[in-house]
Formats: structure tokens, C-alpha cells, sequence
């Protein structure tokens, strides 16, 4: 796998390596994605139904608009797990963790509050 720096839809620190087709394309993709212990992502949505399974360290996820590490449920490595498009949820992660994500393209994630959604955040730090 060849790991390259995660697309700028995720917060700084994450990589990627995509095994089969091309998430930003209609059709069918595999990519899974590496992030560093504590990494967090805020409350976002997916236009289409989200498909994870963790491969190492443990990966938290939480329902709702508001992130609350309290509230997250615990997805150690060898979980898979699914959301309905338009499922408001959050993530951080313990360990340094890798998720595979498989589904049909393009992918796509839209943060609940457009401040953090790190597109606007490299405006901003011109």
C-alpha cells in the first residue's frame, strides 16, 4: 500500500491509501485511512451510507451534532460498522488507528459547522 497525505476534507495528520477505484468517482471504492493517537474529526455527514471496518488501534464514534468523547461508542481493530447517509456523528481515535472504508463514489463529508471543516481553515490561514 502506498500511504500519501489524507485528502484536505480531513483534518491535518490523516494519510490514505486507496486500494481499488477512486472515491471522488461514481462507483465502487476501497480506501482506508491512517490517523495518530487522539486524531478527531467534528460532527460531519456523508451523502451516502458509510462502511468501516477498523484494522488497528480503536477508533470512537458518537451520534449528534455536538462532540462529547463521553457519549462515543468504542470500535476496537476487527469492527465493522455502517451509517445512513445524513448520519450526524463524530470521531476521535486511541492509538494510532487504521479504518478501511468501502462503498460506492464519490465520497464526501460535510462538517455540521462550516468553521471546522478544514477547506474554509486553509482560506482563512492564507
Amino acid at each position: 500500500m502506498k500511504w500519501q497525505v489524507g485528502p484536505p476534507s480531513l483534518p491535518k495528520g490523516a494519510q490514505i491509501a486507496v486500494l481499488e477505484g477512486d472515491p471522488g468517482k461514481e462507483g465502487p471504492f476501497v480506501f482506508r485511512v491512517k490517523v495518530p493517537d487522539g486524531y478527531r474529526i467534528p460532527p460531519h455527514t456523508h451523502p451516502k451510507t458509510e462502511r468501516v471496518t477498523v484494522i488497528a488501534g480503536t477508533f470512537h464514534i458518537g451520534m449528534g451534532d455536538t462532540f462529547d468523547e463521553k457519549v462515543a461508542t468504542a470500535m476496537p481493530a476487527g469492527t465493522y460498522g455502517y451509517w445512513r447517509a445524513g448520519m450526524k456523528h463524530f470521531v476521535w481515535v486511541k492509538g494510532e488507528t487504521i479504518v478501511q472504508f468501502h462503498g460506492e463514489g464519490p465520497w464526501s463529508i460535510k462538517y455540521v459547522d462550516p468553521a471546522d471543516d478544514p477547506r474554509n481553515q486553509a482560506v482563512v490561514d492564507k
